[in-house]
């Protein structure tokens, strides 16, 4: 449920909120301040409606409405130009990145900031009065039946609908026309995949493109997708019986807090048929033990694994990831590594995620999200820079600050002039989230110490740490 506060008073606003009333779109509450009574409900049986009597030009009745909920954007609709200005003016007090949308009615009236969007009535107006005139081409809003049935949809960062091939989407009655794309019309096909930014063209049925535009908007919430659905943990027998069944109760306990998944066991190295034996009465429905007998095999056997079973994050021991071989070969598989720590999953209920390169970090930042959601894990953006040079990091704060407003989870970005590797060994009950690039996967866990500061942590073996891949 996202979080609208709507600003209002006047005429206009009277309508905009009768429209808000009349929508069907149920995933809003609205909470709209206005000084005079006369915006009325749309109707009592609206939920999704909270009227507040309050002025939004007052700085402390403005601040108490917005610490008391978090909300995803704010619509300022008033008639007056001067309470216009100071509704928005103590908003950027309050915060200076939410976004803002500002009906603006006077030509003299200029603003300037990244997180406004303005609305010139005079040119809306104007620019429905041009289209009225022979030989000019309409947009899309009055064209066929006017009824809705062409729309414009954002596929938004998490969307289930995000990286998916045309093919495997069910069109009935509805159909994707036109993609736009970093500022290209692209005509698609079954093969054409969609990707998170993308702007599609839809046209169908009015009811089912506002089914499409939920679906479309909703976050799977899933992790591992888009990687795939189910997980896979590799044992290596010839280690303690203590320690292996530490790792499969861990992993179970995992496969329990991701909702809809199943949990592959592969067992390794095999030494004590006992405690295979023993391990094997844990099968269950959603529990599948396989066991591995020559070492030859073991990767033959994973890569079967992976092709039947829809394998979507790996679990596997510290010491067994950094064997040269299982490193580059889980690399090449392009899916996440969760690695066991010295302290267990159970108990931890904070992620923390430490500032790296601008591509990697935009490109894992949608499944940090959905896996800390996932478990109910607060977030950490945490920018450790020995030299506090914290300005080449805005880009990416204000890349997850956006899609925190988007997800509408919280996040707290932790910049400190200290060096990682040290601030990081002081935290006790984390999981620590990191990008697994290429180079990281092929040079030595030595040489890797000493050229990557930003993969210190794979020499911390205290905390569990979920390493998603990047391709470079």
């Amino acid at each position: 449920m996202k979080n609208i506060l709507i600003l209002a008073n006047g005429e206009m606003a009277k309508h905009f909120v009768q429209w808000v009333g009349k929508s069907r779109i149920d995933d809003n509450h609205y909470y709209i301040t206005c000084s005079n009574i006369h915006l009325n409900p749309p109707s009592p049986l609206v939920e999704n409606l909270t009227f507040i009597d309050a002025d939004p030009t007052s700085y402390m009745r403005l601040k108490r409405i917005m610490e008391e909920r978090d909300f995803t954007m704010i619509f300022i609709v008033m008639k007056e130009r001067e309470e216009s200005l100071y509704a928005f003016k103590n908003i950027r007090m309050i915060t200076p990145k939410l976004l803002v949308v500002f009906v603006n009615k006077w030509d003299n009236l200029t603003l300037d900031d990244d997180n406004l969007s303005v609305l010139n009535v005079n040119e809306i107006v104007a620019g429905n009065l041009y289209e009225k005139l022979p030989n000019v081409p309409m947009i899309a809003k009055n064209i066929g039946l006017g009824q809705g049935e062409i729309m414009e949809i954002l596929v938004p960062f998490g969307s289930s609908f995000a990286y998916r091939h045309l093919g495997a989407i069910s069109h009935r009655k509805w159909r994707i026309v036109a993609i736009y794309r970093k500022g290209k019309q692209l005509f698609p096909n079954n093969a054409t995949m969609l990707l998170p930014n993308d702007r599609l063209i839809v046209i169908g049925n009015p009811i089912v493109l506002e089914e499409v535009y939920k679906r479309i908007n909703k976050r799977q919430g899933v992790f591992p997708e888009p990687f795939g659905k189910n997980l896979y943990l590799i044992v290596n027998m010839n280690q303690k019986k203590e320690d292996i069944l530490l790792q499969i109760n861990e992993a179970i306990f995992l496969s329990n807090q991701l909702s809809k998944t199943k949990l592959f066991i592969r067992l390794i190295n095999i030494r004590d048929l006992d405690t295979l034996n023993e391990i094997r009465t844990l099968e269950t429905p959603n529990i599948f033990i396989f066991a591995t007998y020559n070492p030859i095999d073991v990767f033959t056997d994973i890569d079967y694994d992976v092709s039947q079973h829809d394998i979507g994050l790996f679990l596997i021991s510290n010491k067994q990831f950094f064997k040269r071989s299982f490193k580059k070969y889980l690399y090449g598989l392009m899916r996440p590594i969760y690695i066991f720590g010295d302290k267990s999953l159970y108990n931890i209920e904070k992620a923390v995620i430490l500032m790296g390169e601008d591509a990697e970090m935009e490109s894992l930042s949608t499944s940090v999200f959905d896996f800390s959601e996932s478990l109910g894990l607060s977030l950490s953006l945490c920018d450790y820079n020995p030299e506090g040079d914290f300005e080449e990091s805005d880009h990416i704060v204000e890349h997850y600050e956006s899609l925190s407003r988007l997800y509408n989870f919280k996040i707290t970005i932790d910049k400190k002039r200290v060096n990682p590797i040290r601030e990081l060994i002081k935290h006790e009950e984390i999981l620590h989230i990191a990008p697994f690039t290429k180079k990281a996967s092929d040079v030595s866990f030595t040489n890797l110490i000493y050229t990557q500061l930003s993969h210190y942590f794979f020499s911390i073996k205290k905390h569990p740490q979920l390493l998603i891949p990047v391709d470079k």
